[in-house]
């Protein structure tokens, strides 16, 4: 048996898995991100415990913790470079943890473990090598090559969300200018749909919405468009552009076998696809001559984090030890 933990904004939460990654119980709390260290770590900590004691188990029964985050590891200090949803820089959470155990200790970033989650047990568990975004409130990057994550000479590369899409463009939460996340997560879905909205009307949005532009998310968007909704089209047709334009310039650095899609834009599935491919296809170097790859929606949800950290001693991670 083995645990892995995917720590987000969010929840914290603690999953059990097996060697065949199945998930035998998982426990979730919320991570109440504004708190200090020592209390959010403790809850790393507890949930775990628990998450092993409601199978009979302690720590001394597990091969290592394992644990993703939405930030990486610098491997010259060991210190997590910068956990932005709990304000953590050049934190020293190794020391943190190891008051709780004298196990192994692996860490990871979050979509890094998403992508090897999807490739060791999801829709990508067919390929070898992939490319994973996580489409969300931001957009999480994992490139994964010969079933092992890769993240750079230093293991802090990666970080597809902040390739840079539109030279100075739009203000990105890491302070720079046009990077990828600021035209393609599910953030920058509903600021284009409000966008358009300004100039072009829509009485089944509206509907969805009741009336509260406020009320926008992206899955309303794909349900106004999936009855046609002319704007709701437009809307999801400029998105779709910014997308095919990061995915075309991996595909022509990386040629991976798949790309895989994760996050909630990604629960679309078909909808999304049927758009977004002919457009990857077109803006895809020598795509006439050679085709790109599969491009398929992850199978696991939440749950690829989970599977991913469980199994981080079997690639390129860092560890306390």
């Amino acid at each position: 048996m083995r645990i892995g933990v995917d720590i987000g904004g969010t929840n914290i939460v603690a999953g059990l898995v097996d060697d065949d990654f199945n998930i035998i119980s998982k426990k979730s709390i919320p991570s109440k991100s504004s708190r200090n260290p020592d209390e959010i770590i403790f809850d790393i900590f507890h949930v775990s415990k628990a998450v092993l004691e409601e199978n009979k188990l302690t720590f001394d029964d597990i091969p290592f913790w394992g644990i993703g985050m939405p930030s990486c590891i610098n491997p010259a200090t060991k210190n997590l470079v910068h956990a932005n949803c709990f304000g953590w820089k050049n934190f020293p959470i190794f020391s943190y943890l190891e008051k709780y155990t004298n196990k192994p200790i692996y860490i990871e970033n979050d979509a890094n473990c998403a992508a090897y989650g999807e490739v060791l047990a999801g829709s990508g568990k067919s390929y070898s090598n992939a490319i994973m975004l996580t489409l969300g409130t931001g957009v999480g990057g994992g490139i994964i090559i010969d079933k092992k994550i890769y993240s750079g000479s230093n293991k802090m590369g990666a970080e597809l969300g902040h390739t840079k899409l539109i030279h100075n463009g739009n203000l990105c939460t890491c302070g720079k200018k046009g990077c990828l996340e600021t035209y393609a997560s599910a953030t920058a879905l509903v600021n284009l749909g409000n966008q358009v909205l300004q100039t072009k009307h829509s009485k089944i949005i509206d509907d969805l919405c009741k009336n509260q532009i406020k009320n926008l998310d992206g899955k309303i968007i794909f349900q106004a468009a999936a009855q046609n909704d002319m704007t709701a089209n437009i809307i999801l047709e400029k998105y779709c552009d910014y997308l095919a334009s990061g995915i075309a310039s991996f595909i022509s650095i990386f040629r991976p076998e798949v790309v895989i899609l994760g996050g909630g834009i990604s629960e679309a599935k078909n909808q999304l696809l049927d758009i977004l491919e002919p457009k990857v296809f077109e803006q895809t170097f020598a795509a006439e001559e050679i085709g790109i790859p599969k491009i398929i929606c992850g199978s696991l949800g939440n749950d690829a984090g989970l599977i991913g950290a469980a199994f981080l001693a079997e690639t390129n991670s860092i560890s306390n030890k």
